[in-house]
């Protein structure tokens, strides 16, 4: 007869895996191609193949129970050359994110080491930046909505209100794909972040650097959407893989068979 002691487990962990790939719901994105606004060599669209992203980034909680499984990753375990000092510094405590910071809130102040180990013991990985920038120039009804005034008057209002990295996922738009939070809420990593170097050599802009670069230069900028995107290139081109921030999360993707 067969021992249920033995095999009880091994039964409990794939229940419990399966719960957890439950939970984190991914929304299917369809094969397309399109014009990135920065880091193209030239304008010939970019073909993107289909693959799943995470509706929401990854929450407080989430992460939370990752580390109780994983908890090397945790902050007084964490070395030095995968994560700087500030890793999840607004948490309380290695495995207590505390009461000032909702469960349903972006985990933030997250490096790209970790945020790529996430995705990794999920069966995912992080989005490459063309498949994140794909998903992101769509709005509710269009996939591709970076010429509408009212989207990149939305995406700049956000780059100029505090502090949004607080609140829970959800509450933004749900784009075409069924995405939320791609913008309004937090900058997230990407797996080839620093892929794109931008120098005033390198980039064929509409607008010169010099008037683009600090927030005030939206005065100066005479496109919308080219000063929104240059934006986020330009964050990327400023982080390196051990910098965590207040403002910047993750979300996880996956390749379809």
């Amino acid at each position: 007869m067969l021992n249920m002691k033995k095999f009880l487990p091994l039964f409990l962990f794939l229940i419990t895996a399966s719960l957890w790939s439950q939970v984190v719901k991914m929304a299917s994105i369809e094969r397309g191609t399109f014009v990135p606004l920065y880091g193209a060599t030239s304008k010939k669209p970019v073909q993107v193949e289909a693959f799943s992203l995470d509706i929401y980034p990854v929450t407080n909680a989430q992460f939370l129970e990752f580390l109780k499984k994983y908890p090397e990753n945790s902050r007084s375990r964490m070395k030095g050359i995968f994560a700087d000092k500030s890793y999840l510094s607004h948490w309380e405590s290695d495995f207590n994110y505390g009461s000032a910071n909702l469960s349903t809130a972006p985990v933030t102040n997250i490096s790209w080491f970790t945020a790529k180990k996430y995705c990794e013991c999920q069966g995912k990985r992080l989005p490459t930046m063309d498949e994140w920038e794909y998903v992101a120039m769509a709005d509710e009804k269009r996939i591709d909505a970076r010429t509408k005034e009212n989207f990149n008057n939305y995406i700049l209002s956000w780059y100029e209100k505090p502090k949004t990295y607080a609140n829970p996922v959800g509450r933004t738009f749900k784009n075409y794909w069924g995405v939320y939070d791609m913008h309004g809420l937090v900058w997230e990593w990407t797996a080839d972040f620093n892929s794109v170097f931008l120098s005033g050599e390198s980039r064929k802009d509409k607008d010169t650097d010099r008037n683009l670069f600090c927030g005030s230069g939206s005065v100066n900028a005479t496109d919308l959407m080219n000063y929104a995107a240059f934006m986020r290139y330009a964050f990327r081109g400023s982080l390196k893989a051990r910098f965590t921030t207040k403002n910047l999360g993750f979300r996880c993707a996956k390749d379809k068979k």
